[in-house]
């Protein structure tokens, strides 16, 4: 059985991760692919949790042996994602969950044409603003460049099949929430996850 895919893009500093996090905690049988990327690791990062963290060599070897799904270099970091690993975790009827950035939904739309892709952006600019600066992490020409990159980021919204505008944090998770169940509820996928108990239905024979 086929597990479904779930493409999670938003502009930096939008909140994707935190929203991401939030709906892994609270929805079952949801699992998150971890993303590979060389740029540094944050304070409080684990490698092989919040990211596979390499160096830009290794990472280019992986490249050239075709291992990754999608990849893009972002603010002059590469990040990608093994294509293996979602492979696998699909074909064991597992719905998976990536995080990534636009230009890697794209690549991955073409392998999975089916995957459902959800744009998330922010209430406005300021908003946005407000969101990198409070990280606390960047330096103001950093917050600058991110920024700029962020609004060119947001026009992509366009490509995807559902967009959440992250105003109100609690809304905001309800509505990602409400994507994941009303793709697990479509015809074709409750057809194939209760095959037994619909067979069993239109026979008039006992489901176990």
């Amino acid at each position: 059985m086929s597990g479904l895919l779930f493409v999670v893009t938003a502009a930096s500093g939008t909140g994707k991760t935190s929203l991401v996090k939030a709906l892994l905690e609270e929805t079952e049988g949801l699992c998150v692919s971890v993303s590979h990327t060389t740029r540094a690791r944050r304070p409080g990062e684990i490698d092989g949790i919040d990211y596979h963290f390499s160096s830009r060599d290794a990472f280019q070897v992986q490249i050239n042996s075709g291992e990754f799904i999608e990849f893009a270099e972002v603010f002059g970091n590469l990040y990608g994602t093994h294509q293996k690993s979602v492979s696998d975790q699909l074909a064991e009827g597992k719905d998976v969950l990536l995080e990534i950035d636009w230009q890697g939904a794209a690549q991955v739309r073409r392998i999975f044409p089916d995957c459902h892709q959800i744009f998330i952006i922010p209430p406005t600019q300021a908003a946005l603003r407000e969101r990198l600066q409070g990280r606390g992490q960047d330096s103001a020409e950093v917050i600058e460049q991110r920024l700029r990159g962020s609004l060119q980021e947001m026009q992509q919204y366009v490509q995807a099949d559902y967009l959440i505008i992250n105003d109100d944090f609690a809304v905001a998770l309800k509505h990602l929430s409400a994507v994941i169940e009303a793709a697990r509820l479509t015809l074709a996928q409750q057809s194939k996850r209760h095959a037994g108990l619909l067979s069993a239905l239109m026979n008039g024979e006992k489901h176990p």
